[in-house]
């Protein structure tokens, strides 16, 4: 390790050290690694973002990861102090006080992430849109907080750590449970059971024995690597870690498909229905259209005042944030019960209450609600489904917003395009591909 320079001392996390168990090591933050820069914060090796300056705290030139420079600055002369968490027993814990019953499949699949968990082995959870993954996962986290473990789930989406903030809170009320995303206002002290954002896991070293990646080919998990080497960081060198997804990248399908990986496949729903398989429906420029008229498309305003009229919630997903304005004028013609959201919507989360409630009955929305919010009866359809932002996984994520209920299991889901691309196809096959195992192995009734 090269010198240490300074003695800027950074721990991760913030806890009181009193009250948990650790072992701990100084590291220095940036380090040259066979004359390449890295961040062991952020994991960063991409040598764009470090940047060398004279530091006149060290007096001497010194270099800086900028990936991660929000979260505060990370040098050649800052040290981090790495903390390994022990397990900790506590005979107190009552653990689960969840009153559902697991089906079949669902069981089937809570056995083998306990088995992971008493074995210190990773998993591949595959289950479709709709399983009920949260509730497979009661069981193991209940196993290994009676070991002393010391448990994480984390996403890389907001909503779905809000969401899942909730179901853990009502499934394991007597557990110290910190829930952390960008603007939280919690802190991590020692909490058995931790639900975050991704890149929440900057914070920790060597702190979980169980780690809970929740939708696995979300941005932007999928496509930073960086965020790979945080999770793993994360993780205490002997745990488990437990990947969910119900869109798994072509590889590890593969993988699972041939077994050359521990994984556990559930391809229906616990109400036995197959999954909305989604149609097809040409729909031209519909830009030009909107634009030039102020209107919908005939076919799509004829398909919404169907289901208005039905009262039934209604998901539209449009391709960009800029769409979303134009789009919710045209919708409003039809209906003054919609709204519209996106990444940059300061109040998202309200509008999304407001339509969860019954308050609004249109949604127009980017693919950030694809995944993590499940509203009942719902009624799907994208517009532009041939546009590049909706791949195959994007669009089996949103199919799968339409029949979760087992009251309201045959939800529509509708692709309207102007030529149907490759990405449309795929997922309508993987959707297919899913309803096909799931009768193959009698967990749905083929009617």
């Amino acid at each position: 390790m090269d010198k240490f320079y300074g003695r800027k001392l950074q721990l991760l996390p913030t806890i009181n050290l009193q009250d948990i168990p650790l072992t701990s090591l100084i590291i220095q933050a940036v380090q040259k690694v066979k004359n390449r820069y890295q961040c062991f914060r952020c994991g960063n090796q991409n040598q764009q973002f470090f940047a060398t300056h004279f530091c006149a705290k060290c007096s001497s030139q010194c270099t800086y990861c900028r990936k991660c420079i929000t979260m505060g600055k990370m040098s050649t002369c800052t040290e981090l102090v790495i903390n390994e968490v022990d397990m900790k027993l506590d005979p107190s814990i009552s653990g689960l006080e969840w009153e559902g019953k697991l089906s079949p499949q669902q069981k089937e699949a809570s056995i083998k992430v306990v088995e992971a968990v008493n074995e210190n082995q990773n998993l591949l959870l595959w289950a479709v849109c709709g399983a009920g993954k949260t509730e497979m996962l009661f069981e193991g986290i209940e196993a290994a907080l009676q070991q002393g473990k010391f448990v994480c789930i984390t996403t890389p989406r907001v909503d779905v750590v809000l969401e899942l903030s909730i179901r853990f809170r009502q499934a394991f009320p007597t557990i110290s449970i910190a829930v952390l995303y960008g603007g939280s206002e919690e802190i991590w002290d020692g909490n058995r059971i931790t639900i975050c954002t991704v890149h929440q896991l900057m914070k920790f070293r060597h702190t979980f024995h169980l780690l809970i990646i929740d939708e696995v080919d979300a941005f932007p998990y999928n496509i930073e690597t960086h965020l790979h080497w945080i999770a793993n960081e994360s993780r205490t060198i002997k745990g488990s870690t437990v990947q969910m997804t119900a869109t798994p990248t072509s590889e590890q399908q593969l993988l699972a498909l041939k077994n050359k990986i521990k994984n556990v496949m559930v391809p229906a729903r616990y109400h036995r229905q197959p999954l909305p398989v989604p149609s097809f429906k040409w729909i031209g420029n519909w830009r030009k259209t909107i634009r030039k008229t102020q209107k919908l498309p005939n076919s799509l305003e004829k398909w919404i005042k169907l289901f208005i009229q039905k009262g039934c919630p209604i998901f539209l997903f449009v391709p960009t944030i800029n769409e979303c304005v134009f789009i919710e004028e045209a919708v409003k013609k039809i209906t003054v019960k919609s709204a519209s959201v996106h990444s940059q919507d300061p109040q998202r989360h309200e509008k999304v209450s407001a339509f969860r409630n019954g308050d609004t009955q249109v949604l127009i929305t980017t693919t950030i609600l694809e995944r993590g919010v499940t509203i009942s009866n719902s009624q799907i359809a994208v517009l532009g489904a041939d546009e590049e932002i909706f791949t195959e996984s994007a669009l089996v994520q949103i199919s799968g917003r339409a029949g979760r209920h087992i009251n309201y299991a045959n939800g529509e889901v509708i692709f309207f395009h102007n030529g149907i691309s490759e990405e449309m196809l795929k997922a309508k096959k993987q959707i297919l591909l899913m309803n096909h195992l799931g009768i193959e192995k009698g967990w749905l009734d083929n009617k």
